[in-house]
């Protein structure tokens, strides 16, 4: 009986190596929509690329909480805004600086740059099963 020796690498990648989300925008969005929730898509001028934008929610609804445990050892929840990054998305004809955010419960938000709350840019309602689009002012 003879045999074909193959060498496999089981060597992990380094996470640390790459940046994180290193494939943000190259592709298609998964949108989880239906009943009360629903997705925002914000076309940006060319100048915001790489800006993260935060999402304020309005009308009492939760804002995003989960643990964390810090260096200091002190393990808690936090309560934070939801952000994303404008990013380049292929479109037929070219690219069109957006951002998405894929699941929003119905209701009102205000959209800001990451850590300017006072500075509300545009303010938006989202229906569930519905995709709402915006345009950023500027």
């Amino acid at each position: 009986m003879t045999g074909v020796a193959t060498a496999v690498s089981t060597r992990m990648p380094d996470p640390a190596a790459e940046p994180e989300n290193a494939r943000a925008g190259q592709g298609a969005v998964l949108l989880d929509i239906g009943g009360d929730v629903g997705a925002l898509v914000v076309a940006m001028p060319e100048s915001t690329l790489g800006l993260e934008v935060e999402i304020r929610p309005l009308d009492g609804q939760p804002v995003h909480a989960h643990a964390h445990t810090h260096r200091h050892g002190d393990g808690h929840t936090h309560e934070h805004l939801a952000h994303v990054a404008v990013v380049a998305r292929p479109l037929a004809e070219g690219h069109l600086p957006s951002l998405v955010f894929p699941s929003l419960e119905s209701g009102r938000y205000e959209l800001f740059e990451k850590g300017r709350p006072e500075a509300v840019a545009l303010s938006v309602e989202v229906t569930g099963g519905v995709v709402i689009t915006a345009d950023w002012p500027g």
